[in-house]
């Protein structure tokens, strides 16, 4: 016990002394020169892949910082080593120095005091972040400074006009189209976040945005707010894609579908990601990304960085960067990655600054995201 005690007096003592030096920027910027951060993100996307890869020459360029994208398919991998390396007692040296997350996994990470912080207005940029939007908030979850914004994203469906004018505006005439057109629809296998965010947005509709969703999830209500979820799959299943017993891995294999021509309708969480994929060549140009008309369900994503990170100074100083107008108009160009930004408009320059938002619909609590993801897995994972 007094081991495990000294232990975290350590671990605090060391967490303050650094708190004290973000006060001090320039002494951060001095410290992270040399410094490698470990970057763990989504790397499912090739824009984003070469937006990162352009960072990391930035950052290296101005700031003697080397930046490492650690790839993952979905950022659990990285929450996992982490309550791992806590488990093992490993309070410094961490093996992730910066991390690219949101939702179900802060929460994760913030109930089991895995992040470093309170850091976030402490950054420079941080001045000039759009404060209107819910960027202190994840998913009904306070952020309390432990994780930067960095983007926001919106689930939409992309159509080519020339082969579907008319694409189902929501999850009932989506069913409707499914039935007409067996083997043309289909979304990713949570629980990939894009297939989750799918069973999320459907959950919403057909529950009229049930207030319990905000909550919570309670066994009391689980079972009668989700069988409408369950009843409504069952039915798709059976007309879609290769007979709902296969589903792609992500977007960006809905994409190479819809491409193909095998399927009617691809998903994404960036509304700009199509032009990007215009650019590429990855999409026609006569496709188009849109939301339901009841919206888009809507997230802000964020940068946080780990208790245990070996690189805390180098973190820092990339997420400062990401954060600032050069970087995030780059973000927000629709030829590039085409995120929307989260700074005020006056800020940014370029088609970054032109970003219309759909009208958005609120995340779910975090706590009901693991709830249907695992007996989604149970009910269609075999």
């Amino acid at each position: 016990m007094k081991k495990l005690i000294s232990a975290i007096a350590l671990l605090t003592a060391s967490c303050v002394a650094f708190a004290t030096d973000l006060d001090n920027w320039q002494q951060i910027e001095e410290d992270a020169v040399g410094q490698h951060v470990y970057f763990h993100a989504w790397g499912g996307n090739q824009e984003i892949n070469r937006y990162l890869h352009w960072a990391k020459q930035e950052v290296q360029r101005r700031y003697g910082v080397t930046l490492h994208h650690v790839k993952v398919a979905d950022i659990t991998e990285t929450t996992t080593r982490l309550i791992a390396e806590k488990a093992a007692g490993k309070t410094q040296g961490g093996s992730v120095d910066l991390m690219w997350i949101n939702g179900e996994n802060f929460k994760s990470l913030k109930d089991s005091q895995l992040l470093f912080g309170p850091f976030v207005d402490k950054l420079p940029s941080w001045t000039f972040v759009d404060q209107s939007l819910p960027v202190t908030v994840d998913f009904s979850e306070p952020t309390e400074g432990l994780e930067a914004p960095w983007g926001m994203g919106q689930l939409v469906f992309v159509h080519d006009e020339e082969e579907l004018a008319n694409p189902p505006r929501s999850f009932t005439a989506m069913l409707s189209y499914a039935q007409a057109h067996p083997n043309r629809i289909t979304y990713p296998r949570p629980p990939e976040f894009h297939g989750t965010s799918f069973l999320k947005s459907l959950l919403i509709e057909l529950t009229s945005s049930d207030e319990r969703l905000q909550r919570p999830v309670s066994e009391a209500d689980y079972a009668s707010v989700t069988t409408p979820l369950w009843t409504y799959l069952d039915a798709l299943h059976q007309v879609a894609w290769r007979g709902g017993k296969q589903f792609p891995a992500g977007t960006a294999e809905t994409f190479q579908l819809l491409d193909d021509g095998q399927i009617d309708l691809a998903i994404t969480f960036n509304p700009n990601a199509v032009y990007a994929a215009h650019a590429s060549g990855n999409l026609a140009e006569s496709t188009r990304a849109y939301a339901f008309d009841s919206g888009a369900l809507s997230n802000i994503h964020y940068l946080a960085v780990p208790w245990n990170a070996n690189a805390k100074a180098g973190a820092l100083v990339v997420t400062n960067f990401l954060l600032c107008p050069e970087a995030q108009s780059r973000k927000g160009n629709i030829e590039i990655w085409g995120d929307p930004s989260v700074l005020r408009t006056e800020y940014l320059s370029g088609s970054a600054k032109e970003n219309t938002p759909f009208k958005s619909i609120a995340e779910t609590h975090p706590s009901w995201q693991s709830a249907i993801e695992k007996e989604w897995l149970t009910r269609y994972g075999s």
